[in-house]
């Protein structure tokens, strides 16, 4: 999604003015998966009605919040030196309260509030509606925690807040916790089981999206996949479903037709995707209606069966190769991209080399590589060794990142000479003269800014690229 394919974890100062007048200023920052980008919109929201402003600049803030990840050790230490800053304005600014959202709040627990002497409010993923009492409690002097998961909670009633926006594309959530228990994944202990959304309120949500000149979604989940609505309850519970309920059920796939058909004119775009979830229907629909985007995430963690087995990833490499053969012939222009893991427990050379031939196979459009790192509770945690020193995975990840490199220019040459839509998103990084938006392939296109605006959908001519890039020049608006 927003990821480069080095490693690298995100965070950004989020800013939006309440229209209500508010007293208080909150400073927003947002680190990891689409997923908590989208929560802090939820947050924003919330704490608007308690009448906080957000606020772009930290020295005007009462209240910091950090939404935290915990994927990767790399991420946990990202955030503890970020704490380490807000102590320092703390010193000259007693009044400012500090609290840890998140993935890394679920899994720390209380123990935060004693690690960092800061920290004021410690917040799991399922607690943001008690925000406002929680922030009661740490006026009055109190440490303040509630990281209890809920069974339930979609946050599907509170309408986000669209922090940082260029007003074109927007996350709407689907579904919340996973179910699949991957071994190297703390998600099903910071998140919580699978749960769906009423499609009802999604189509509400995206309608608003589209009445606001929003142009393009992204249907937002750990597992999008996995997406059921029955009328409530745990997916692992539809077979208690009565008939009628199982009669009217909505999956993902028609989810997906019912957002597409509702907004034609919006590009829809969804993520994350499992392969042992994703079934043919879903890429049928995205056949079948062009609002739909052609580019598929596809997480294959690792090209080694008995890695995979060690992973408790449901589906063999033989699957998944027959899963991406479906997605060649059903769509040929879909642009697929992996996540990678180099260095997982008892991974030998024999392992990493069948990783490196599952690339040579799909030949991926981008992707997102680690190198491993252990997270306490998980079942690789405790149970495997990790054994793989650190050289090796570092040599090894660099091996992955090379062939992707390869891959990823491979795929960009396919494009030049086409003529392809593309949706303005802003002013390209590099050059004001220059529009920057993304095609259907998610691939980034850059092309002279001439008359049109942010939101035009443009048709480019395709002239050259770089591994990443795509650079071409406008020829008119797309035909409606």
């Amino acid at each position: 999604m927003e990821k480069t394919i080095d490693e690298s974890i995100q965070g950004a100062a989020l800013s939006q003015t309440s229209k209500t007048t508010n007293s208080r200023n909150l400073y927003l920052e947002s680190y990891g998966c689409a997923m908590n980008f989208s929560d802090s919109e939820i947050v924003a929201s919330i704490l608007a009605n308690e009448g906080f402003n957000t606020t772009q600049n930290i020295e005007d803030a009462d209240l910091v919040l950090v939404n935290t990840c915990s994927i990767r050790e790399k991420a946990e230490l990202t955030v503890r030196k970020r704490l380490e800053k807000f102590n320092a304005i703390k010193k000259h600014k007693p009044h400012l309260k500090v609290g840890v959202l998140g993935c890394m709040a679920e899994r720390l627990k209380s123990k935060l509030l004693e690690e960092e002497k800061i920290v004021d409010m410690v917040v799991g993923p399922d607690a943001y509606k008690d925000l406002p009492n929680l922030i009661r409690e740490v006026d009055a002097g109190r440490g303040a925690v509630n990281v209890v998961l809920s069974k339930e909670e979609t946050y599907a009633d509170i309408a986000p807040i669209r922090l940082q926006t260029n007003g074109v594309s927007a996350l709407v959530s689907i579904t919340r916790g996973c179910d699949n228990m991957c071994t190297f994944c703390v998600v099903p202990f910071t998140r919580g089981r699978e749960r769906s959304r009423n499609p009802q309120s999604i189509l509400e949500e995206v309608a608003n999206l589209c009445k606001q000149g929003y142009k393009e979604i992204t249907l937002l989940g750990q597992n999008v996949d996995s997406y059921l609505w029955y009328g409530g309850g745990l997916k692992k519970d539809f077979s208690k479903a009565t008939e009628m309920q199982k009669a009217t059920a909505v999956d993902f796939s028609k989810l997906l037709e019912m957002v597409a058909k509702a907004q034609p004119e919006m590009r829809i775009r969804f993520s994350t995707s499992n392969p042992q979830d994703m079934t043919l229907q879903v890429i049928k629909t995205m056949a079948k209606y062009d609002n739909i985007c052609n580019h598929i995430h596809l997480p294959v963690q690792s090209g080694s069966n008995r890695i995979l087995k060690e992973m408790n990833r449901l589906h063999s490499i033989e699957e998944y190769f027959e899963l991406i053969d479906n997605i060649r012939k059903i769509l040929p222009n879909c642009a697929i991209s992996q996540d990678m893991i180099s260095g997982f427990p008892t991974e030998t050379e024999e392992d990493h080399l069948a990783t490196l031939a599952a690339l040579e196979y799909v030949k991926y459009d981008f992707g997102y590589m680690y190198l491993y790192s252990e997270r306490p509770g998980t079942m690789a945690a405790r149970k495997l060794d990790d054994d793989v020193p650190k050289e090796i995975k570092q040599r090894r990840l660099a091996e992955i990142i090379a062939l992707q490199r390869e891959h990823c220019k491979y795929r960009t040459l396919a494009h030049v000479g086409n003529i392809e839509e593309v949706l303005i998103e802003g002013t390209s990084k590099k050059s004001e003269a220059h529009w920057m938006g993304r095609n259907s392939q998610n691939t980034v296109v850059v092309f002279p800014k001439e008359h049109y605006q942010v939101g035009d959908f443009v048709m480019v001519k395709i002239n050259e690229c770089t591994s990443a890039t795509l650079l071409g020049s406008a020829l008119g608006y797309r035909k409606k």
